[in-house]
């Protein structure tokens, strides 16, 4: 058998099928072929300092210093602190520094890489050869090559801004993301717009979100320090993920084609041990890490974290917090890393948010806050009450921001995906909420209740900033942290849990930075106008910081999200619980919504529709492919297995009465016959649903209206998922072991 399995591993032609090959002939189903399987991966061991590794591969500010003349960096350093425009003239030059660095590296090629609305990243990689002459070449990268591309946008989602025919669309440099080499290729960060110039993309809305909260940010800050003249929101990212044999994983389509086991009974052992978790990392494991944060860190991602997660196979990385736009390129360079340097070790990453049914999906924290060019994290109280009141502006401003946008936050974490996830008792529930703490709920309690209506005394000024002034400039452990709030307070920054492991997190960012940026607005508007009226500074921030927290308390809440006493509490307080992706993306039709990225300048009306259309779209298709899917692996791998085993127990009993005679045998197969009949049971049903689900899904394929259709999916399609599901696990807990077509759940969620 063993030599089977290994004309098959190594027969080219045959290697695709390698593992239901296996599957046929093996057994006991793989363990037999463990040493084959495991089979010692070449990968990168480094043993030196860490830190001598850090952004060998950027292209970063002491590279430039280097590389380029000294007016040109000078002008380098505004653009990329500034956002302002480099003259042509520069542009030449930094193109010119950029590919003699990059060709010292090994480059050969060049891209500009960018973030479609795909929910991945985009590349065209284009030589820097140029032909000068008969037989000659020379390398050429200039700034044109440098600041603008024209990839084809034909086949990128648009939503409806340009028709099929348009194929244009540009690239254009980003210089606040520093350019990196992978492998032989140069790398610039770039945004993505069409023809016309609406945004294609995610980073031209984020750096536009970045700068609108930078300039609210920088007028607030000016009540508390003159100094202050730039704001950075900073992000600091969690990636969860499960890793899985690739062998398993080639042998189970669902995992292949959808990211998630459609299919799968719960194995005896799960997580229920708790064992797993921050438990000892499998060497395999191990050596997979150690290579993809060696090459994270030489793209300068400083990632510094890894553990074990709670499920099995889960695990989790995190970086140090960074600017956000160059965090959020980052986190998907790293991602994409993973699931190359994962095959290196024959594994492969799963970055779905529920892969596996009964154990805890998989999320990506989004740890936000801002910062300004002094040193302060405004979310971090400081020493003193003048620093402290500006810690408490920041902190109320940004909790009336998620209380007037819940349903819009919500939006931007919505995928088909994390609908799995939402709610399923290891995860933020779908009702947006903020987390605070005890201390900071009654300091806020007591603020709101203190502050006088009229002219504020000297002893009243004076006593209520001897109480802001008792905040403690560490905030971290004052309180347990709730891991059940989609959106909590941990000190010194807040976290949004409910970000999905695959999303890309722009959307998040977009806008919470541009509804924080919003707020921070009105809330300058509004002490201005006190202060105009004869109030004194203090006393015009503490009155409107009283009506802030009056007005967005019914969005505080410190208990168990998961309980089923949350959901009836926030049904009083007219909290939204957008349960399904489609019902949630409705929010981007709201006129409010639309006013506010309109005036804040991050999204026109046109651009917003599009994305909508979009993420109608990509709900639409990935449903649709689950289904589709479904009914493949009904029809063609469980009826033909459940059949195959009715047979074996049909002729095992024809064989008993045979022998016993007719009332005999009968006696003596009553399991076989109470097999039989449930087996026919859950085949009858499974294939009836089966087929009630392809019906459902021709209607839904008729209704041109995308939004309509994803509703459609959800209520009508979607719906049966479960009970096929239900009927094809019970099949798999009675058909025979070695005919079950597919990998169980008890091989794949145990690595060794």
């Amino acid at each position: 058998m063993l030599k089977k399995c290994n004309k098959f591993l190594f027969d080219p032609l045959k290697n695709k099928y390698l593992c239901q090959k296996i599957i046929k002939m093996a057994t006991k189903r793989l363990r037999a072929y463990q040493d084959v399987l495991h089979r010692e991966p070449k990968h990168i061991e480094y043993n030196g300092k860490l830190s001598d590794l850090f952004g060998q591969n950027v292209f970063h500010q002491d590279v430039m210093r280097e590389y380029l003349p000294s007016d040109t960096y000078k002008f380098m350093t505004e653009a990329i602190q500034n956002g302002t425009r480099l003259d042509r003239k520069y542009a030449d030059q930094v193109a010119s520094a950029m590919k003699d660095w990059a060709i010292s590296k090994g480059a050969t090629h060049y891209t500009h890489w960018f973030q479609p609305l795909t929910g991945t990243t985009a590349e065209k990689h284009d030589a820097f050869l140029k032909p000068i002459g008969p037989g000659k070449a020379i390398e050429r990268f200039d700034g044109d090559m440098l600041v603008q591309q024209e990839p084809d946008a034909s086949s990128f989602p648009n939503g409806g801004i340009r028709n099929t025919f348009e194929a244009r669309g540009y690239t254009a440099w980003d210089p606040s993301s520093p350019a990196f080499v992978i492998g032989k290729t140069l790398c610039i960060p770039t945004i993505f717009i069409s023809y016309t110039g609406e945004s294609l993309d995610y980073k031209m809305p984020l750096l536009k979100a970045l700068h609108a909260v930078d300039q609210a940010a920088v007028e607030v800050c000016q009540y508390f320090d003159k100094n202050v003249n730039k704001v950075n929101a900073t992000l600091g990212w969690e990636q969860e993920y499960f890793l899985i044999d690739s062998a398993l994983f080639n042998a189970r389509p669902d995992l292949m084609l959808t990211g998630r086991a459609l299919f799968g009974h719960a194995p005896a052992k799960g997580q229920q041990l708790e064992d797993h978790y921050f438990g000892s990392i499998p060497e395999r494991v191990n050596a997979f890490m150690r290579e993809f944060e060696v090459e994270s860190l030489l793209l300068g991602i400083p990632v510094t974290t890894r553990h074990n997660e709670v499920a099995p196979n889960q695990f989790e990385c995190a970086p140090i917090f960074e600017e956000c736009n160059l965090a959020n390129d980052h986190n998907l360079l790293l991602m994409d890393l993973m699931e190359k340097i994962a095959r290196k070790h024959n594994f492969r990453v799963l970055l779905h948010e529920k892969p596996f049914a009964g154990v805890n999906g998989s999320g990506k924290h989004n740890n936000w806050s801002l910062s300004t060019n002094t040193g302060v994290n405004l979310l971090a109280p400081g020493k003193n009450p003048k620093s402290n009141l500006q810690f408490l502006t920041f902190f109320v401003n940004t909790i009336m921001a998620i209380h007037d946008n819940a349903d819009l936050l919500r939006a931007a974490i919505a995928s088909a995906g994390n609908d799995h996830r939402l709610g399923a008792n290891e995860a933020p529930p779908a009702i947006i909420s903020a987390f605070i703490g005890t201390q900071l709920s009654q300091l806020l309690d007591d603020l709101e209740k203190n502050i006088k209506a009229g002219k504020m005394t000297p002893q009243d000024k004076t006593e209520l900033k001897l109480n802001i002034g008792k905040i403690p400039q560490i905030l971290l452990d004052n309180t347990d942290r709730n891991r059940t709030s989609p959106f909590a307070f941990t000190g010194n920054k807040f976290e949004f849990r409910a970000v999905g492991s695959s999303a890309n997190c722009g959307s998040a960012m977009i806008v919470l930075n541009t509804i924080m940026a919003k707020q921070l607005r009105a809330f300058k508007i509004s002490v201005d106008a006190r202060i105009e009226k004869g109030e004194s500074k203090d006393e015009a921030i503490l009155k409107e910081l009283q009506v802030l927290i009056k007005a967005s308390k019914k969005i505080r809440f410190e208990g168990n999200g998961y309980g089923d006493e949350w959901v009836k509490d926030a049904e009083k307080r007219g909290l939204s619980n957008l349960k399904d992706t489609p019902r949630a993306l409705q929010v981007w039709h709201d006129k409010k919504v639309v006013k506010l990225f309109n005036e804040m300048e991050v999204l026109t009306p046109r651009e917003l529709e599009a994305r909508a259309e979009i993420e109608f779209e990509n709900y639409i298709l990935k449903i649709q492919i689950e289904s589709r899917l479904m009914g493949d692996l009904v029809q063609n791998y469980f009826i033909p297995a459940a059949i195959t085993y009715q047979n074996k127990l049909i002729q095992n009993v024809q064989g008993l009465m045979s022998v016993l005679g007719d009332k005999a045998g009968k006696g003596a197969a009553k399991a076989q016959l109470e097999l039989l009949e449930k087996v026919s049971l859950h085949i009858n049903k499974m294939k009836e649903a089966s087929d009630i689900m392809l019906a459902q899904r021709k209607i839904a394929n008729k209704i041109e209206s995308a939004e309509q259709k994803a509703l459609a999916y959800c209520d009508q399609v979607k719906t049966h998922f479960d009970e096929i599901r239900y009927h094809a696990d019970k099949l798999e807990l009675l058909v025979e072991d070695e005919l079950w077509p597919l990998p169980k759940f008890r091989e794949l969620l145990f690595i060794r």
